[in-house]
């Protein structure tokens, strides 16, 4: 039985989408949360297989809960939910950048119940599903992509860091959890998650390790 958690703002959509789920016997969902304040706590208690998003946002906030999701989680025990992300074609392009990190499923907001319940069990298998229009464009631009890039985008053209997030990419070279960096600013563990997320987002990167990595590699902190 594969668990999934829905997360969507819109109350209205939650329910539609858990009713798509439940009709299929190998699917159980666990529980369900908004797309900002209550998705990493939901994640923690519910530890579903598969996370379902029906995300509406800004392209920053997409790449930050993108991470905030498929980030290594503070314990470095659970591991982290697969995730099938339904928003608008132009949202999708921007998400395509998490493929690598936990994504497993783009699929546009108006797709039919059978194509989503597709794409969650294929999640659960570990495949990976995109719409028809965004498979052409990453092929498109894996063709015209040039050798030289760096494969995380690790260049000085990649998004800056805020002040804020430079604290948190220090602290967290430090070896310092969530929960102790949050203490260190007087401030919500969930705040430090959002910026954590922000911080892999600006970055790149998969792991904390690899955001400590690339940050000495830009001169962003001394190791």
């Amino acid at each position: 039985m594969t668990r999934v958690l829905v997360a969507a703002a819109s109350a209205v959509s939650r329910a539609g989408l858990e009713a798509i789920l439940a009709r299929e016997p190998s699917l159980a969902v666990v529980g369900s949360a908004t797309t900002n304040t209550s998705l990493a706590d939901e994640i923690a208690e519910h530890e579903p297989d598969v996370l379902l998003v029906e995300f509406a946002g800004s392209d920053d906030d997409a790449l930050a809960m993108l991470h905030v999701v498929s980030g290594d989680s503070d314990d470095g025990v659970r591991s982290s939910p697969s995730l099938v992300v339904l928003a608008d074609e132009g949202e999708l392009a921007v998400l395509a950048s998490g493929l690598g990190a936990g994504v497993r499923g783009l699929l546009s907001r108006d797709a039919r119940p059978n194509e989503i319940v597709a794409a969650v069990g294929a999640a659960a298998a570990g495949l990976v599903t995109v719409t028809a229009g965004l498979f052409g464009s990453l092929r498109t631009a894996a063709t015209v992509a040039t050798p030289s890039r760096s494969p995380r985008g690790d260049t000085a053209t990649d998004a800056p860091l805020t002040p804020r997030e430079l604290e948190v990419l220090r602290m967290i070279a430090d070896g310092l959890g969530n929960k102790q960096i949050a203490a260190r600013l007087a401030i919500s563990e969930h705040t430090v998650k959002f910026h954590v997320g922000s911080v892999f987002a600006k970055t790149r990167a998969s792991t904390r390790a690899e955001a400590v990595i690339i940050g000495a590699r830009r001169g962003l902190i001394v190791l």
